[in-house]
């Protein structure tokens, strides 16, 4: 009796399989990872990746090099990212400008050319006053921006339609007030806002609290409040948006590890497991603790509903704005 060929034929089958998974080579991660930041060295985001890739790499067992890719308001590095093979072993520190760069006609790239993994940082928008502002709180500012005629206060904190611009706006939007009610004075970042605004040159600066820490501190300004649902763990004083006016408005600058589109859900597991833990670590909650940033985890899931659904948020805004393209 002639023996059937089917068994073998079907252990080739199988054995062929698992030697065209690249997983069953070897366990993920076997080589040195690329982490991509596309901000300077020295800034909050440089200083994020750092921390975390270094908490990282006791969790993966491999070094992680963190390479920065400056440019175009975040476009060359995000850019770097969505075009990295998707094998694991180039990632990014990607940032909310995800969801502002192509409204604004910068890039074509969107939330979906991204492998979301992890969030591991947000701060809140907050807004500033000099100690001798006309406004004595946050409901005093809302209705003298109501009154007052289109131009009457200045702001700043950033660039122009950069995240802090925006927030600004969509507060004012969420109060029925009309996006550019109050003009904005560019500026390449919170620290020079915040002397303008020590110096009575503008009405307000919008930025996260940490940003403005060292100035409330030493009383050179005050605070009307942080756009967050509770209060923050580091700044237990500053009262939110929704205690003060029941303002449901929340908008801030995240940060999270992605990957290029496209990667191996079993590589995206190994990473979400083992960036947790190191969100987890002392190391990294110290460090941002000790510098004021704010720490929220959302896996990937949660993270890639964020994306998408920031993503619609800032085009409403910026469109009101006059900035989409």
């Amino acid at each position: 009796m002639k023996r059937s060929r089917a068994p073998r034929r079907l252990s080739l089958l199988l054995s062929a399989a698992v030697l065209a998974s690249p997983l069953a080579l070897a366990d993920y991660p076997e080589k040195p990872i690329t982490l991509i930041v596309p901000w300077a060295a020295g800034g909050g985001t440089d200083a994020t990746a750092r921390i975390i890739a270094s908490s990282l790499e006791e969790q993966l067992g491999q070094t992680i090099n963190v390479q920065n890719r400056t440019g175009g308001s975040g476009v060359v590095g995000h850019t770097a990212i969505a075009n990295a093979k998707p094998d694991g072993y180039t990632l990014g520190l990607a940032t909310v400008e995800v969801a502002m760069m192509h409204w604004q006609g910068l890039t074509d790239l969107t939330y979906q050319d991204f492998t979301p993994i992890a969030q591991i940082n947000f701060d809140s928008a907050s807004l500033s006053i000099a100690d001798d502002s006309p406004f004595k709180n946050l409901e005093d500012f809302v209705t003298q921006v109501k009154n007052e005629p289109q131009g009457i206060y200045t702001a700043s904190g950033t660039g122009l339609g950069g995240i802090w611009h925006v927030a600004l706006n969509g507060f004012l939007m969420d109060q029925d007030i009309p996006a550019g009610k109050i003009t904005w004075v560019p500026s390449q970042g919170s620290a020079p806002a915040m002397t303008e605004l020590a110096s009575n040159s503008i009405d307000l600066v919008a930025s996260s609290l940490p940003e403005a820490r060292s100035m409330i501190d030493a009383g050179e300004l005050e605070s009307l409040g942080v756009m967050t649902p509770e209060r923050l763990e580091g700044f237990p004083d500053i009262p939110t948006f929704k205690e003060q006016i029941g303002s449901d408005f929340t908008l801030g600058a995240w940060r999270g590890i992605v990957g290029p589109k496209g990667m191996d859900e079993n590589v995206v597991a190994t990473l979400e497991d083992a960036l947790k833990k190191a969100y987890d670590s002392e190391a990294y909650q110290n460090f941002m603790a000790k510098q004021g940033y704010g720490v929220v985890w959302r896996d990937a899931d949660d993270f890639a509903q964020l994306m998408a659904e920031d993503d619609e948020k800032f085009g409403k805004i910026m469109g009101e704005m006059g900035l989409t393209n």
